[in-house]
């Protein structure tokens, strides 16, 4: 969740496995998921504060899509406070990164949320899966991502208006640098050839380019004027458009309309090229390997005021379809409670949508660019609040 979005367990804690033996050179293809046990919202829309301890990061066996199977579970806190991608895995599937946002603090007799500043290493080639380091960084740590060569990645810290630089060589990373903004940023990626990342400034509506050569960023003033409240970025695999969804209401639902912008990435220099009408509050967003789809992940209330007219006890997944520079909303296809992280498996054949609500993902079927729910739902023991594919 973004907006009323805006801590935990020692990495020492036991692993709680599914097998002994587990080997997830076996279990690819997989996925990350982050589960929040500390935010849920009443029938009024109020949030419901709990203390942290029952968090976990899931590594999730997808050979079989519409079968997926719990590999590990890590004790490790996370939070639904900002962009469901809060985590990553290396292109090698060896190594993931996942920032702690959010810490939830004890305020006399009450509970309140205050930024942290957590970065975990889990080594995903021990077996079991361990974290392996915890490193500081910026105040909030949010949306992240790491490069195409998987030797850096870039921490949005949306607390102190900056972006972590990390070095990664296997499970050794360090902080290299901090990149300052002038305002708050939820969410950088790269682009495919690792030349360049783009930021989110949401509380601008904003998407700034930076420019990368070797390990040295650096952010190039070249600001991209989105739709309200930028929130999470995508990008085709040729790296001709990207995409952001555009969440609006200082991000979160109230039954306006909100977009997708497409920004030309080949133009000199890149701009914002159109913006496709998707629903209130596109949050999730994620990008088909082919490059011929996208999802944006709605949440049409369904974690507001029940009394609210826009309230809606489930959202919806817009799936745009690609064509070059064009991009055109489809389908919208009814998922789950609060649908946060959304993706597409390494073969593009299948969409998982993380649903918040109801602790479960939608899995759906791809096939050209229809999407199909197959009616199958994953149960997770927690409630998903963001998730990354490996590769």
């Amino acid at each position: 969740m973004p907006v009323n979005r805006v801590v935990g367990l020692p990495l020492g804690a036991a692993i709680l496995l599914c097998s002994a033996s587990l080997n997830l050179a076996s279990a690819k293809p997989f996925m990350i998921v982050g589960t929040d046990e500390k935010v849920w919202w009443d029938d009024d829309g109020k949030t419901i504060l709990s203390a942290p301890g029952k968090d976990q990061v899931l590594i999730v066996d997808l050979a079989d899509p519409e079968n997926p199977k719990i590999a590990a579970s890590l004790p490790l806190k996370n939070s639904i406070v900002g962009p469901p991608v809060n985590l990553d895995i290396d292109p090698t599937g060896s190594v993931a990164l996942v920032a702690d946002s959010v810490d939830i603090v004890k305020d006399g007799d009450t509970l309140k949320q205050v930024p942290d500043n957590k970065v975990y290493v889990i080594d995903l080639k021990a077996s079991p899966p361990k974290p392996a380091a915890t490193l500081t960084v910026g105040k909030q740590p949010s949306g992240l991502s790491i490069s195409p060569d998987g030797k850096m990645a870039l921490v949005a810290n949306r607390g102190d208006n900056s972006i972590s630089v990390l070095a990664i060589n296997g499970t050794d990373v360090k902080v290299t640098d901090t990149i300052a903004m002038p305002d708050s940023v939820s969410h950088v990626v790269f682009t495919p050839d690792g030349k360049r990342a783009l930021a989110a400034r949401s509380t601008v509506n904003k998407l700034s380019v930076l420019d990368i050569a070797g390990d040295r960023v650096t952010y190039t003033k070249l600001d991209l004027p989105t739709g309200q409240w930028p929130y999470n970025i995508v990008v085709t695999p040729s790296g001709n458009i990207a995409l952001n969804n555009d969440t609006g209401a200082t991000g979160s639902s109230d039954g306006n309309i909100d977009t997708t912008s497409v920004i030309d990435l080949e133009a000199n220099p890149p701009r914002v090229i159109d913006r496709v009408v998707v629903g209130d509050g596109p949050e999730g967003l994620a990008m088909s390997p082919k490059g011929d789809l996208a999802v944006a992940a709605i949440l049409r209330g369904s974690n507001s005021d029940k009394k609210a007219f826009f309230h809606q006890k489930n959202g919806s997944l817009s799936i745009l379809k690609i064509d070059g520079k064009k991009v055109t909303k489809t389908q919208d296809i009814e998922v789950g409670g609060l649908p946060e992280a959304v993706l597409f498996t390494p073969d593009g054949n299948y969409i998982l949508a993380g649903n918040y609500m109801d602790q479960d993902f939608s899995i759906l079927k791809v096939d050209g660019t229809k999407v199909t729910d197959t009616g199958k739902r994953f149960k997770v023991p927690g409630h998903p609040a963001s998730a990354r594919m490996g590769h």
